[in-house]
């Protein structure tokens, strides 16, 4: 009986190897690089060269350029996922044979060679450092402000001080007399001289001469909603509280019933008496608090997470379609990054990665990438 239930499985499997199987799928033509070239003659160089080099500034490098990535890029193009016009009327009119030819063409060229640098590369932080000298006199050398009423700048939330340096400019704050040299900051200034202060650490302060800390701190807890567990935000844009000079606090909490623009907190502070408003201020002023950002590792901590998916042998990784941007031209990798930063680029990832960051900062990273080989 086993014998003949074996003959039966030997029959079904011999059988089973005579029918007819599924072809295979067929294999993808090689592509062709003089067609390729000639492509790239007719459309293509004219921005980008025969050589892959772009012609100029934020206009990509192709040469030596990741063969699979690019054609993913001609896709998003053909998909109008990618804003340029005149790539997208070029994308739309190739065939997937003209996509693969030209692809593998600038894939195959030598790559360009990285950007020279004149001098180091000076970090947003480091530049920062610089402008804060002038910022001392009534903020402290690192932020932390030893005059009463003046609010320190250390551990303070970076995209914060932009938008208050903005009101102050805007003439939406009081101003004193030393806000007259903010006018003469660029937009990379005033964001590297936030990182630099947003980088300290808050030094601890003593007692207020006013108001009760304990009974500040029941008041305190609608305020938690926004500036985080006693006064330490974790949110850019939004101020932490703790360390901060309580007569500082006091006139910023009464500026927001007349001057400040918050909605929000006109209606919480309006109903607030002077005594209460003290006792906030004394609640937070003796509250510890932390550096908002490490500007001082930020763009160094930045390109180890880029190496993670562009590092040397990425572009290879079959289950990972990612460009080469060492050696890439420093514009196109500020004009790409700010593009997934603002959400006008459909890649999930890099937006989450660039959200965060002001164009000190990619601008800073950019100008490392453009500066190394290509890998």
């Amino acid at each position: 009986m086993r014998r003949l239930a074996l003959g039966i499985v030997l029959a079904a499997v011999l059988a089973a190897c005579g029918e007819k199987q599924p072809p295979a799928p067929p294999k993808t033509p090689a592509a062709d690089l003089a067609a390729g070239k000639a492509f790239a003659e007719r459309d293509c160089k004219g921005c980008h060269g025969l050589d892959g080099k772009g012609i100029a500034p934020a206009i990509p490098h192709l040469a030596a350029q990741n063969e699979r990535y690019l054609l993913a890029a001609l896709q998003e193009y053909r998909l109008r996922k990618r804003m340029h016009a005149a790539l997208r009327e070029i994308a739309a009119h190739m065939s997937e044979a003209d996509a693969r030819n030209l692809a593998a063409y600038y894939a195959s060229l030598p790559p360009v060679p990285p950007a020279a640098v004149a001098g180091r590369l000076v970090s947003p932080y480091e530049r920062g450092k610089e402008l804060a000298a002038a910022c001392s006199k009534c903020h402290g050398d690192d932020g932390n402000s030893k005059a009463p009423g003046i609010p320190s700048l250390a551990g303070q939330q970076p995209h914060y001080l932009v938008l208050a340096i903005q009101e102050y400019l805007n003439k939406e704050r009081k101003a004193a007399p030393m806000h007259a040299l903010l006018p003469g900051l660029r937009k990379r200034d005033i964001e590297s001289l936030t990182l630099y202060f947003a980088s300290q650490t808050p030094a601890q302060h003593a007692r207020a001469p006013f108001g009760d800390p304990a009974a500040g701190e029941p008041l305190s807890g609608v305020c938690g909603g926004c500036h985080g567990a006693q006064g330490v935000s974790l949110d850019a844009s939004t101020p932490s509280l703790a360390s901060q000079d309580a007569r500082y606090l006091v006139g910023a909490i009464k500026a927001y019933r007349t001057t400040r623009q918050r909605e929000s907190m006109r209606v919480y502070v309006s109903g607030l008496s002077e005594r209460e408003i003290e006792n906030i201020a004394a609640y937070y002023s003796v509250q510890k608090s932390q550096a908002a950002e490490k500007g001082q590792t930020l763009v160094q901590d930045l390109t180890d997470k880029c190496e993670r998916c562009h590092g040397a042998g990425a572009a290879d990784n079959p289950a990972m379609i990612v460009p080469k941007i060492g050696a890439q031209d420093r514009d196109y990798l500020v004009m790409a990054l700010r593009a997934y930063r603002d959400d006008r680029r459909d890649n999930s990832a890099m937006h989450r990665m660039s959200l965060p960051y002001s164009d000190a900062v990619i601008e800073s990273l950019a100008a490392v990438y453009a500066a190394r080989p290509a890998k």
